[in-house]
């Protein structure tokens, strides 16, 4: 089986956890300070606040940003569902939007459509799904005109770029995901980037219990701290990060090319002066041949997953907060069609050619 996923580890990832270990201080302390100031130069980020999980970084962004009880933030429902229980979070309401059919990210002209009519958004939420930057252009000057903080969700897009600036550091604030998964890993983990002291300030403040000092506490905050433990295997991944990404995007050419012309399939979008990193390679099976040629590939030993079976409204959760079908046709139609193969930088050159066997050879 060639497996859809699988996180790296090397030598230096078990020297620093065993640093970390000998020296007994386990909860935050100098590896996380060093790992803040590794991902935001990597980044190109002025600050970095390392937090427990991308849920937590997100959650931290709207509070930083002072997003509030009554507030409403606009964002994609094609995501997973921490996108908008962040926002729920915080006492405000998420307002799902529809999705750019090639690229799968949030459209700016529904946005818009949405501002002309919605009162007291205060926020939009764009999140760079699979590692393919949002077109930020087009965001930004909706922010110019209206008046909105833009966080950018980046948990599946690091150092993705837009027209050669690091997404995570081009909005207002942006939120990183480490979980297992993703194209770099802490287990569990996650970072808040931005440009802006003042919100570096507060969500410093947000993830250590409010506190200004040792036993003052000035606002109401939470315990979101990483640890110097994921920090040290983070610290070893941010080595290695530029080298995968590079050998994601060689993947991904590979399968692109290789799978041209396919008429039951759509392959991933890049527009021009786009750098996607390829956290999922994602398809688009047309004519409702999804599920039977995901048998076909579990028959024949190619890991595959479908990433997202359904829009976030229509989550039993959503559903009893009121929201109703058919807000965004656009998403629901995608979350019918797409899957994602392998391509990982542990991939051979051998596992992408039998990839592109494989699914040449599927029969409709």
């Amino acid at each position: 089986m060639i497996p859809l996923v699988k996180p790296i580890f090397g030598k230096k990832e078990k020297q620093l956890i065993s640093e970390v270990l000998d020296s007994g201080i386990v909860a935050s302390g100098k590896y996380v300070e060093n790992f803040e100031k590794k991902f935001a130069k990597l980044s190109k980020a002025k600050f970095a606040i390392a937090c427990s999980n991308g849920t937590t970084a997100l959650n931290s962004a709207l509070l930083a940003c002072g997003i509030k009880t009554g507030d409403k933030v606009i964002t994609t429902p094609f995501t997973f569902i921490a996108t908008s229980n962040s926002i729920l979070y915080c006492g405000a309401k998420p307002i799902f939007v529809d999705i750019n059919p090639k690229t799968y990210n949030i459209d700016a002209k529904s946005v818009e459509e949405i501002l002309k009519k919605e009162k007291n958004v205060k926020a939009v939420i764009c999140v760079h799904l699979y590692g393919l930057p949002c077109n930020m252009d087009q965001l930004l000057k909706l922010k110019k005109k209206y008046k909105f903080v833009l966080i950018e969700d980046a948990c599946q897009a690091h150092l993705a770029k837009y027209k050669g600036k690091t997404v995570g550091a081009i909005a207002d604030v942006g939120a990183f995901s480490f979980y297992a998964t993703k194209n770099m890993t802490t287990g569990e983990g996650g970072i808040v980037l931005t440009n802006n002291s003042k919100i570096d300030f507060l969500a410093r403040k947000i993830i250590n219990h409010g506190r200004t000092a040792h036993y003052e506490h000035d606002m109401l905050g939470y315990n979101f701290r990483l640890t110097n433990i994921c920090a040290a295997m983070g610290l070893a991944q941010c080595e290695q990060i530029e080298k995968w990404t590079k050998q994601r995007i060689s993947n991904a050419k590979k399968l692109s090319e290789g799978l041209k012309n396919l008429d039951f399939l759509v392959t991933p979008v890049v527009p021009k002066g786009y750098t996607h990193v390829f956290h999922q390679y994602t398809l688009r099976i047309t004519n409702g041949l999804r599920d039977e040629f995901m048998k076909y590939l579990k028959d024949n030993g190619i890991g595959c997953a479908i990433h997202y079976p359904e829009v976030v409204y229509k989550q039993p959760l959503y559903k009893k907060l009121g929201y109703e079908n058919g807000l965004c046709p656009i998403a629901e139609q995608a979350v019918k069609e797409v899957v994602s193969i392998p391509v990982h930088p542990s991939l051979t050159n051998k596992d992408i050619d039998t990839i592109i066997k494989v699914i040449k050879g599927f029969k409709k």
